[in-house]
C-alpha cells in the first residue's frame, strides 16, 4: 500500500509590504503562518497598514489573482477562505503584489524575507516593524499624496495650527466658554486633518499588534488561523 503524505510542519513567513510611488517610503514587516488563508492575509494586511477595507483589493501571485469578492466588483476563481498561504509555493525572497483600491490605484510590493519554523507561545499574525502612517482613504492616489504631502509639510502644519489656537484663545469673550466652543466647532474638520498630517511620519506598532491580537481572536473563535 502507498505511504501516505506527512502534513506539512507549520511554518511563518516574514513578510515586508512596501507602498509603491511614494516618499520617503511607507512600509511594514510583518510576520504571518503559512495556515493562514488569503482572507486572513488581507484582514491582517489591512490592520497592519492601516488602512479601513472600505474598498476593492487583489493580491497578485504568481500571475494570479486571489481576493474576495464583492458585488459590483471583480470575481476570483479560488475561494479566498480555503487557499492557505503555504499552498502557494512562495520561496523566500519572491515578490507579489497586493493592490488596494482600484480608483486610487495603491499598490504594495511584497518581499518574503523568511520562512521560518513558529516560535513557542507566540501568537500570528505579528507586526515587527515598520515606517509612516498610509495616505488618507480617497486621497487619489501617489501622485495626488505626494502633493498633498508638500502641501502639508510640518512647517506649513504647525503655522496654521498656531493660527487657528490664536484665534480660539483672542475671542471677544476669552472667558466665556460658548464662544470658544463655538470656534472650535468651525474649525474641527480642518483640526482632524490638520492632525492627520501632523501624525503623517509616525508609526505605532503597539497599537497595531493590539488590533491583529482581537483579529487572531475573532479567527480563533471562528476556527480561522492562529
Amino acid at each position: 500500500m502507498p505511504t501516505s503524505c506527512a502534513p506539512s510542519p507549520p511554518v511563518v513567513y516574514h513578510l515586508r509590504i512596501v507602498l509603491r510611488g511614494v516618499s520617503p517610503l511607507i512600509w511594514r514587516r510583518v510576520l504571518i503562518r503559512g495556515d493562514s488563508t488569503i482572507a486572513d492575509l488581507h484582514a491582517a494586511f489591512q490592520q497592519v497598514l492601516g488602512w479601513t477595507d472600505e474598498h476593492l483589493h487583489r493580491f497578485v501571485i504568481h500571475g494570479k489573482d486571489y481576493g474576495s469578492s464583492r458585488i459590483g466588483g471583480i470575481g476570483f476563481h479560488d475561494d479566498p477562505r480555503r487557499v492557505r498561504l503555504a499552498d502557494l509555493g512562495l520561496r523566500v525572497r519572491e515578490r507579489f503584489l497586493y493592490e488596494y483600491d482600484f480608483t486610487d490605484g495603491w499598490q504594495h510590493d511584497v518581499r518574503v524575507e523568511q520562512i521560518v519554523p513558529p516560535e513557542l507561545g507566540r501568537r500570528y499574525p505579528r507586526c515587527v516593524g515598520g515606517r509612516r502612517a498610509v495616505p488618507p482613504e480617497d486621497c487619489g492616489g501617489p501622485w495626488a499624496f505626494q502633493e498633498l504631502r508638500q502641501r502639508h509639510s510640518a512647517l506649513a502644519v504647525t503655522q496654521r495650527l498656531a493660527e487657528i489656537f490664536s484665534a480660539v484663545f483672542n475671542t471677544i469673550h476669552p472667558r466665556c466658554p460658548r464662544c470658544r466652543r463655538a470656534i472650535i466647532d468651525q474649525y474641527r474638520d480642518e483640526l482632524a486633518d490638520l492632525l492627520r498630517w501632523a501624525r503623517a511620519d509616525r508609526f505605532d506598532r503597539r497599537a497595531v499588534n493590539g488590533h491583529l491580537r482581537q483579529l487572531n481572536q475573532q479567527a480563533s473563535n471562528t476556527g480561522g488561523a492562529r
